[in-house]
């Protein structure tokens, strides 16, 4: 199969975002008098939304009804406003997977479960030397994944069926994504989950290293 696109995850995928959105949950837990996690914890909180976030990170029985869910994620929403870029970078060897990407022609595109005010900022702001053909977070109209329909409108976008697709994310979430909109799901083992996960899911190829996509293109 020839591919001729990419379709990348953000957070776990092309940017390690892991422990300011971990600093940022656990400032709000913290002062409303809740425990903190561990940094770690947060690879199994994150990847499915801001609201599944709050769910799993605040403690049972804590989030009684949509009047708090909602002030918890506007909570959280403004202090990860403060930090987001504290400590989040690109993993190693995606620069040099997108110079190839973009040396090579292929169009490469992004689509997060994260809120499109922070996707795009986090790409304008540490994602700078490279062109997106769109770059797709949560909005009116795009339904959190695994619903594929952020990925089909960006395939529709590039005129192209979605098995010339490559889907490339680090979670369950992410392949389920791929193999609901019939894109080649390929699981990013830099990432924040497991091999186990992604191939129980729906993997069709692993990779090692952000470097290890440039094959399919080879």
């Amino acid at each position: 199969m020839s591919y001729k696109a990419v379709i990348f995850d953000l957070d776990g995928t092309l940017l390690d975002t892991l422990k300011d959105l971990a600093l940022s949950v656990n400032a709000v837990l913290v002062k409303k008098g809740y425990k903190s996690h561990p940094v770690s914890a947060y690879r199994y909180f994150v990847g499915d939304g801001i609201e599944k976030l709050v769910r799993r990170s605040f403690p049972p029985g804590s989030i009684d009804g949509e009047s708090d869910l909602n002030a918890a994620v506007a909570a959280v929403k403004e202090e990860y406003s403060r930090r987001w870029s504290d400590y989040t970078e690109p993993y190693p060897g995606v620069p040099e997977l997108l110079d190839f990407l973009e040396k090579e022609g292929i169009p490469k595109a992004i689509f997060s479960n994260k809120l499109h005010e922070f996707a795009r900022l986090n790409v304008e702001k540490l994602l700078p030397d490279w062109t997106f053909t769109e770059v797709c977070g949560i909005r009116d109209g795009i339904p959190y994944k695994p619903d594929p329909r952020g990925a089909l409108q960006i395939a529709g976008a590039l005129n192209l069926n979605p098995r010339e697709i490559i889907y490339v994310g680090d979670t369950a979430t992410d392949m389920k994504t791929a193999v609901a909109g019939g894109f080649y799901p390929v699981g990013a083992l830099w990432g924040f989950r497991t091999a186990d996960e992604l191939l129980e899911n729906g993997a069709e190829s692993l990779a090692e290293t952000p470097l290890e996509v440039a094959k399919f293109f080879k």
